[in-house]
């Protein structure tokens, strides 16, 4: 068995698709079957039930999938680790998702370039899920996202609780009727969420405020990014509730109201591989709490633990 193995296995499990995963992993669907196959004959057991669609693991399939990705993720740390220690190369990739752009983190990017010249730093905007697999893959060492997921391998430092608003159509009754709206408010509007896929997302953020309050939206549109969502706001298409750092994005045609409970907000969470203790690591999340307190940003002091 090698590790080429685990990852077919791994992409099969999550995909519950031969043809989604072999398209994952770049490579053609009949030769990742006989892969897959090769790897029961080997164990001696049956890993998926093919009867099933979509596909489902066998109870041994759970139990082997559950050690595939700590194995999988300890390698993607082991070369991680090696390279930075060996000095091999000093670069840090980080992914985000794209609400965070209006926040702190264009500052924090462009502070740790002038204090860190030497390390090589690229940018990339996936989603939380994507970003998980990522730094499971070792194709990123940072993710930037806002959706509270547990996984053995990563660790999570929540940065800050950004408050949600309610974005506007300029000039709509509800901008004129009250300084600050209730979430009951905006359910006779039409509520414009984002983003569509994948899920779960900010969106569900959104939708879960709404529904442990016992309300309802009376339509839902669903859109693909925070810009669109804004641009579908300004043409009169409804309202959108959205993290209180886009209020910096200055539109004519668009206007922003506090919502009048605290408990709404939405996490700006950092996450890294578990075992990652890299110095360019530590370096940006000293960063981050150091530009928290020069801009008197609140947010949520360490405890010590990082998860």
């Amino acid at each position: 068995m090698e590790l080429r193995h685990l990852r077919y296995f791994v992409a099969v499990a999550e995909e519950r698709n031969f043809t989604r995963a072999a398209q994952r992993l770049h490579m053609a669907q009949p030769p990742l079957s006989r892969q897959i196959q090769q790897l029961e004959e080997t164990l001696g057991v049956q890993l998926f039930e093919r009867s099933s669609r979509p596909l489902k693991l066998t109870e041994t399939g759970k139990f082997f999938y559950l050690h595939a990705v700590q194995l999988l993720a300890q390698t993607a740390e082991l070369e991680s680790m090696t390279r930075r220690v060996g000095n091999i190369e000093r670069s840090l990739s980080v992914g985000f998702v794209g609400s965070t752009l209006y926040g702190l983190l264009p500052k924090i990017i462009r502070r740790f370039r002038d204090e860190n010249t030497t390390v090589e730093l690229s940018l990339h905007e996936m989603s939380t899920m994507d970003q998980l697999r990522a730094l499971k893959d070792g194709r990123i060492d940072i993710g930037f996202g806002r959706i509270r997921l547990e996984d053995a391998n990563i660790r999570r430092v929540v940065l800050r609780e950004e408050k949600m608003i309610v974005a506007l159509p300029e000039g709509h009754a509800l901008s004129m009727s009250k300084p600050i709206l209730a979430l009951r408010d905006l359910v006779n509007e039409t509520l414009i969420i984002f983003p569509k896929t994948p899920r779960p997302s900010y969106a569900d953020q959104v939708l879960s405020a709404f529904q442990d309050r016992g309300l309802k939206p009376h339509r839902i549109y669903e859109t693909r990014e925070l810009q669109v969502a804004l641009g579908l706001v300004a043409a009169g298409e409804g309202v959108s509730v959205v993290p209180s750092s886009v209020h910096g994005l200055k539109r004519s045609d668009v206007s922003y109201k506090e919502l009048d409970d605290p408990t709404l907000v939405s996490p700006i969470i950092m996450s890294t591989r578990l075992l990652d203790e890299s110095q360019d690591i530590k370096e940006i999340l000293e960063l981050i709490y150091r530009l928290y307190e020069e801009e008197h940003i609140p947010y949520v002091p360490r405890t010590g633990s990082g998860g």
